[in-house]
C-alpha cells in the first residue's frame, strides 16, 4: 500500500489543523494504522494509532483529549484531527500503516510499521 500524507502547515497556538493520509494500492481496512512525528533534533514519536477493526484507539498522553484519529473507508483515507495545538506539536507528522498480527491491538512503535507516507510539516506559532 502507498500512503500520501497531506493537510500540514502553520497555525496558531489554540488552533486545530487536520492531517489526511490516503492509501492507495491496497483496501486501508487491510491495516492497523498510526500516526508519529519527529522534532527536529528529536526521535521520531508516537502519536496515535487505531486498530484493524477500526474501533479502538491509542494516544499517546500529551495529545490525549487534542487529537483524534480516525478513518474512511470509502474514501481510503486515515486522519489526524488536532485541536488546541500548542508549539510543541510542532513536528514532522507521518502515517504508517502495518499488516496486523493482531485484529484488536493498536500500534504504538514504529519499528511495527511497514509503510509509511512522506510526511507533513505542522508549525504551531505562539
Amino acid at each position: 500500500v502507498d500512503l500520501i500524507d497531506s493537510g500540514g502547515g502553520l497555525v496558531q497556538a489554540g488552533g486545530s489543523l487536520r492531517l489526511s493520509c490516503k492509501a492507495s494500492g491496497q483496501p486501508i481496512n487491510n491495516y492497523a494504522l498510526g500516526w508519529f512525528r519527529q522534532a527536529p533534533g528529536k526521535e521520531r514519536e508516537f502519536v496515535a494509532a487505531i486498530n484493524w477493526g477500526g474501533v479502538r484507539t491509542y494516544y499517546t498522553d500529551s495529545v490525549k483529549g487534542r487529537f483524534t484519529i480516525s478513518r474512511d473507508l470509502a474514501k481510503n483515507s486515515m486522519y489526524l484531527q488536532m485541536n488546541s495545538l500548542k508549539p510543541e506539536d510542532t513536528a514532522v507528522y507521518y502515517c504508517a500503516a502495518k499488516d496486523p498480527l493482531d485484529i484488536v491491538v493498536t500500534y504504538t512503535d514504529d519499528r511495527e510499521y511497514e509503510h509509511w507516507g512522506q510526511g507533513s510539516q505542522v508549525t504551531v506559532s505562539s
